[in-house]
């Protein structure tokens, strides 16, 4: 995950690793791990990963400032929350959303979010392969779009982000050059379409560190110093 963090600009990854101590760990947080405990002593056997890892959350969600483009931190912490109730972590959606008041969202948007969750729930991924052997996985699936109601309430630029969220969840299979383009249109830029991108990649990263540290925690190991 440090590609992330990489990959962004250079004032965000500063920002990463200056507060990277400052901003309690986001994955010990959603896990429960107390410090001292087992399972923080196995986070520590992979020190740098922990690092990476918060400091790609801190370049993504705590950039430092000015921030470049118009891919405001309310926006991001709201496309968390849908991703996150898409892959159906409540916990971890209700972390993105409990944010937005902070961060200044505008009013009604964590009850729209959750609305667009129900709406946009699926199994996936759907979609389909080029002719050949990988067919046998194809799968239809409805496409996504935000319902008017709230699209009123995200307006046409988040909701344009929303719906590539949903494709990039649910259909990978059907990313294309068009799907970019309708981001575009809406007022994206290729540099915000890549944050975006990486959001959405993020969350499924952290979404199943979390899952096996509450694996692990249901299941405690003896560690051998």
């Amino acid at each position: 995950m440090n590609a992330i963090a990489s990959s962004s600009s250079s004032s965000s990854s500063f920002s990463s690793a200056s507060l990277a101590s400052a901003v309690p760990d986001v994955i010990d947080r959603l896990a429960g791990i107390e410090p001292g405990s087992h399972l923080d002593r196995i986070r520590s056997q992979r020190e740098q990963a922990r690092t990476h890892a918060q400091q790609s959350y801190l370049a993504l969600f705590a950039p430092t400032p000015p921030l470049f483009g118009d891919f405001e931190i309310a926006d991001r912490f709201a496309v968390a929350a849908f991703v996150a109730g898409l892959h159906g972590q409540a916990d971890v959606a209700r972390f993105y959303a409990d944010a937005l008041p902070g961060q200044g969202a505008r009013a009604g948007v964590a009850e729209a979010i959750a609305a667009e969750t129900k709406r946009g729930a699926g199994q996936g991924p759907y979609g389909r392969y080029p002719a050949g052997p990988l067919s046998a996985e194809d799968a239809d699936g409805a496409p996504y779009a935000v319902s008017d109601a709230q699209r009123a309430v995200f307006g046409e630029r988040l909701s344009a982000g929303l719906e590539h969220a949903h494709l990039l969840v649910f259909h990978p299979r059907d990313a294309s050059a068009a799907a970019l383009q309708s981001l575009l249109d809406a007022g994206w830029s290729s540099t915000e379409v890549v944050t975006l991108s990486q959001i959405v990649a993020f969350l499924a990263f952290q979404i199943r560190v979390v899952g096996g540290l509450r694996a692990l925690a249901q299941r405690p190991v003896t560690l051998v110093d």
